[in-house]
């Protein structure tokens, strides 16, 4: 959420970041919102003023023995009484207005943002590796998997429905096993804590990354009213949430490898076959906290990290920076990552970094107690990524490993998690 403090002294600054967005500008309803809130309040005040001083003259009326002016000033003290009441309640109504008109605005882009409307207008900032070289056709992961009788998307839709997907011995296992390797890295290069955290969270944690109240239709919601999390990032942000940390605990650096759960509500008709599009998918997250002066580098470091996994994969990838069009609700600035797919002949999103600022901070009230300065808290930085998606990891080895026979290699860097396994082949 935005301070309305600075919407207040940049509404023209607001208005231009909006605008580069693709959305509508908003600064001059804030305003208009907040400025009747305020001369509310300020209404409020002067009765809550003025019953202090009836009060006063009361006990004055009542010693000079004036008792007719006495009761006068009890009837006056009564009648504000009520008017301060509904005052209040008035107050919340305008408050929750305001609220609930900044809780879907979006963040503020950072200055190095590309300016655009789409994907096409990503700008590419690195490619590393080359693509991999056959002497045949290279096969989409489905067809792979289908014909190795290891992917199973009849009996997955036989009791999920679309957009879900049965793995079965060695590539069930090898997608445990990227998971594991991705977690070994964060942990055991990077310095991340692995957490295992809740996969169903309330309004309030929701609501404190972001997801919640404009993507509601992107999530599922249980019958108690609780969220299946679209991503770890939800819990592992939210671990912060109403606490105010020592200088000293940052950068907090957490990690967890847990099923995702999206309705994917807006993507009718995209990527319905194999695995590309999941309602459930497994995802290795990597959220980190941090003071403002040090998000930066943050996520050139989050961004490497993740980077690192493709690196000992042997993928080809490259690392996009996401226009402002292109960019999440509660990002400041996001890099993207893309493996190269041989079997599609082209790149796609398997990881996603981002800086949201004090965004999600402010929704969620997190803040850190700055080192020997005697200043009130302030807000930390959060920041978040994939490091990375299991099922889109799976799907890159799966077709930049296969073999013309059908197979499929296992890259070095997985052997030790499959056993000493060096390749997948169908059953005899």
């Amino acid at each position: 959420m935005l301070d309305i403090k600075w919407i207040r002294d940049n509404p023209e600054a607001l208005d231009a970041a909006l605008k580069n967005r693709g959305a509508a500008p908003l600064s001059a309803e804030i305003l208009r919102l907040d400025e009747a809130r305020r001369d509310h309040l300020r209404r409020l005040q002067d009765l809550q003023g003025r019953r202090n001083d009836v009060s006063k003259e009361i006990g004055k009326a009542k010693g000079a023995g004036d008792a007719a002016r006495a009761d006068a000033l009890m009837r006056e003290v009564a009648d504000i009484k009520g008017a301060v009441q509904e005052g209040e309640e008035t107050e919340r109504r305008l408050d929750a207005n305001l609220q609930d008109v900044l809780s879907q605005v979006p963040n503020i882009p950072l200055e190095d943002v590309p300016v655009g409307t789409d994907e096409s207008d990503n700008v590419e900032v690195r490619r590393v590796g080359d693509k991999p070289v056959f002497d045949f056709t290279p096969l989409e992961h489905y067809d792979l998997g289908e014909a190795l009788g290891l992917m199973d998307f009849e009996a997955a839709a036989r009791m999920s429905g679309a957009r879900f997907t049965v793995l079965r011995g060695k590539l069930a296992r090898l997608e445990r096993a990227l998971g594991q390797f991705m977690l070994d890295n964060s942990t055991g290069n990077f310095g991340y804590q692995e957490v295992s955290p809740p996969l169903l969270v309330r309004d309030e944690a929701l609501f404190g990354t972001g997801q919640l109240p404009k993507f509601s239709e992107d999530l599922f919601n249980t019958t108690d009213g609780r969220w299946l999390i679209p991503t770890a990032e939800v819990s592992l942000t939210n671990l912060v949430r109403e606490q105010i940390l020592d200088e000293a605990a940052l950068p907090l650096r957490v990690t967890a490898l847990t099923p995702s759960f999206r309705s994917e509500a807006g993507s009718a008709g995209r990527d319905t076959k194999g695995m590309l599009r999941q309602h459930q998918f497994y995802k290795a997250e990597l959220v980190s906290v941090t003071t403002p002066e040090n998000s930066g580098a943050e996520l050139e470091r989050m961004t490497e990290c993740a980077e690192r996994v493709l690196q000992m994969l042997g993928l080809h990838y490259r690392v996009v920076t996401l226009c402002t069009g292109d960019m999440g609700f509660s990002s400041r600035k996001t890099y993207d990552i893309e493996v190269w797919l041989p079997g599609q002949d082209t790149f796609r999103e398997i990881s996603s970094c981002s800086v949201c600022g004090d965004f999600q901070a402010r929704r969620m009230q997190a803040r850190y107690r700055p080192s020997g300065e005697k200043q009130p808290p302030r807000y930390v930085h959060t920041l978040n990524g994939s490091g990375t998606a299991v099922g889109r990891a799976l799907i890159a080895v799966m077709e930049n490993y296969q073999t013309a026979d059908g197979g499929i290699i296992i890259p070095e860097a997985l052997r030790p998690y499959m056993g000493g396994l060096e390749r997948i082949e169908k059953d005899a």
